[in-house]
């Protein structure tokens, strides 16, 4: 039976520890294409290069089994897997394994997850995993069983249109994690602050600052999941239409000869 093939990419670069944990798994799984970016393109969101030229560059390429660098975005590396390598649609597109949560609204910012939604929109399955440790050398060990069943779950059963995944896994031993929980996005933000300072010139300039407000405490959450130890799965659209907000907008009757 011929092997699924499977693009793999991420948004902390190519030379990234939890990237290198992920293809260890899917290798198990089928045929792997990675195309990563040869920097960290944390926090930028679906950012696609319209200005620049981009590239490729061949990284190893054996039975089973290939790898390209690229100077694009994690979108950017998708695009160019699925249009100039592969020229067909893979069968999954797998992101991260991400240094960080994208749990609640990281799911915007998420350069791991902006793949992943890249990918839905192209019609091919697609999953994103993170764990809730944001150390380069983070231990990634407790995720792989997981990892291969959900991916596995998903090459056997597909998902519905404009549906993809976004896994985040809690930093804590294998045997502390009590299971997966199926479960929406968790009411957050970020509260962004600005630290002024000056440069060794006296101009002024702006440091990003901030803190993670949670603003709600529903066991229905990915939050709270992941902070009671469940690896928290969130079905994701890229439909950001409020359906539930249709018939009250339109009820305004808007026309242009109300003012």
């Amino acid at each position: 039976m011929k092997k699924p093939t499977i693009l793999i990419t991420n948004d902390d670069g190519i030379n990234a520890g939890g990237l290198r944990y992920l293809i260890s798994i899917m290798r198990e799984l089928g045929d792997v294409l990675v195309v990563a970016s040869q920097k960290s393109n944390s926090g930028q969101g679906h950012a696609i290069t319209a200005r620049a030229p981009l590239r490729l560059d061949l990284v190893e390429k054996t039975e089973g089994y290939t790898e390209y660098v690229s100077n694009g975005t994690p979108v950017d590396c998708v695009k160019l897997g699925e249009q100039i390598i592969l020229k067909r649609k893979p069968e999954l597109i797998v992101s991260g394994i991400n240094h960080g949560s994208n749990a609640s609204v990281n799911i915007m910012y998420s350069g791991t997850m902006a793949a992943v939604i890249e990918g839905c929109i192209a019609g091919i399955p697609s999953i994103g995993f993170s764990l809730n440790d944001y150390e380069n050398l983070a231990d990634f060990s407790a995720c792989g069983n997981f990892i291969k069943e959900i991916s596995t779950k998903v090459l056997n059963e597909g998902l519905s249109d404009g549906v993809c995944l976004n896994v985040n896994i809690p930093a804590v031993p294998k045997d502390q994690i009590k299971g997966v929980k199926i479960c929406r996005q968790a009411n957050a933000r970020w509260v962004e602050q600005y630290e002024e300072r000056k440069d060794p010139r006296s101009r002024d300039y702006y440091w990003l600052t901030g803190y993670f407000e949670k603003l709600e405490e529903s066991e229905e959450t990915d939050q709270w999941a992941m902070e009671n130890n469940y690896i928290s799965v969130v079905p994701v659209q890229y439909d950001l239409t409020s359906h539930k907000s249709l018939d009250k907008i339109k009820s305004w009757n808007l026309n242009g000869y109300g003012l």
